[in-house]
């Protein structure tokens, strides 16, 4: 959990802190050959990302993304659940499952000139940072409906509930959730469940409690979300 100004270290060469942008994380990874395979799960979030001469993003994902290639220094500002698509100019749904270089959604002059700006400094992850409060203070603010969505669903509220209290129509929050989030609500409450179960098994809760904390009908409800989601059991999942 990110504190204050501060980078946290969460081993394997990972940190993260708190970013100016709000709701955001600022974070950098130096991977090792043993960590550097190691799968990202879906959280509900996008990334823009920089590793020494690029500028990607990382789109919503639905299952675990398996990074390839040789281990190398990684800087990113991970947006909070719905609000990269403001900021990217691009809808969610566009990017779901994928990993784009910035230059296929930006100009490719004004991408270069951000590379090497991040290339030059001497803390990649703040220049990264900088670039994402520049362009949002040019983006239009993010809907304010998101924010109570993503705040229902976290919270264990139902779809059809949490549109009730939004005043939508089931259609309308799917419509909505695809360009915010890249998927529908439903999907969005997997993903969002499946990230309060891992922390509480993380913690050392039992499994059985774990599911029946986070809204799983039973353990094995939960083992089956995890395979889903993550491609591989709780158990394996909690020892990488």
């Amino acid at each position: 959990m990110a504190v204050g100004g501060d980078f946290v270290a969460f081993g394997s060469g990972y940190t993260e802190r708190a970013s100016r942008l709000a709701g955001a994380v600022v974070w950098t990874s130096t991977p090792t050959a043993a960590t550097a395979r190691r799968p990202v799960l879906p959280d509900g979030c996008m990334d823009l990302l920089w590793t020494e001469g690029r500028l990607l993003v990382a789109g919503p994902d639905t299952h675990a993304y398996h990074p390839d290639g040789p281990p190398t220094r990684w800087a990113g500002v991970r947006f909070q659940p719905g609000t990269a698509p403001t900021f990217l100019g691009v809808p969610a749904y566009e990017l779901r499952d994928r990993r784009v270089e910035l230059a296929d959604l930006w100009p490719a002059a004004e991408v270069r000139r951000l590379t090497g700006r991040v290339d030059a400094a001497a803390d990649p992850a703040s220049a990264l940072e900088r670039i994402a409060l520049d362009r949002a203070g040019q983006a239009a603010d993010p809907d304010p409906l998101l924010g109570t969505l993503v705040a229902a669903l976290d919270a264990g509220r139902s779809v059809a509930a949490t549109a009730d209290e939004l005043g939508l129509s089931a259609r309308q929050l799917h419509r909505r959730s695809l360009i915010a989030f890249g998927y529908g609500p439903k999907t969005l409450a997997r993903v969002l469940r499946l990230q309060r179960a891992l922390a509480l098994a993380r913690s050392g809760v039992p499994f059985a409690d774990t599911a029946a904390r986070t809204g799983f009908a039973d353990q094995a409800h939960l083992a089956r979300d995890v395979r889903e989601l993550a491609g591989m059991p709780l158990g394996d999942l909690l020892t990488r």
